[in-house]
């Protein structure tokens, strides 16, 4: 399989497979070094873009140099991550189509207050690239906040 890097209408640039991707499909490893949150957080603390990946209960996290980092946010994806062994694998829900842009829900559930627009465009697009978990949480702790 063919992975490109070109640009994408989601976010700058994306990941594009040039040959058809079966269902179920290792498709590419999430790589680069390994560093802790705090670490991130003080390297990136005046970053508008990062490419981290938070292992496990997310104290660790890859800081990504690759391919997979190209591959954008989408609340309706074709693929989907895998945590193996410490190891993050992009993984494809469905068959995808050659020239296709890959895409997973990042589901993100931690941040300061940025808003983390989503700019995929499906049909039932939740506009934030936060999980629906962590929107309810936000929610809830605004209202929380506004009671005071």
């Amino acid at each position: 399989m063919g992975l490109m890097i070109r640009s994408s209408a989601i976010h700058a640039a994306g990941c594009y497979t040039t040959t058809p991707i079966p269902a179920g499909s290792r498709v590419v490893e999430y790589t680069g070094p390994r560093i802790t949150k705090d670490v991130a957080d003080e390297k990136y603390e005046d970053s508008p873009t990062t490419y981290l990946f938070g292992l496990g209960e997310g104290e660790t996290v890859i800081d990504g140099h690759g391919t997979a980092m190209f591959i954008n946010h989408s609340c309706d994806p074709n693929c989907e991550t895998d945590e193996q062994n410490g190891r993050v694998w992009i993984m494809a829900l469905r068959e995808i189509a050659a020239h296709e842009e890959l895409t997973y829900d990042y589901n993100l559930y931690d941040g300061d207050e940025d808003e983390a627009r989503c700019n995929c465009g499906a049909a039932k697009c939740r506009k934030s690239m936060y999980s629906p978990q962590e929107l309810r949480r936000r929610k809830r702790a605004a209202k929380r906040a506004a009671a005071r």
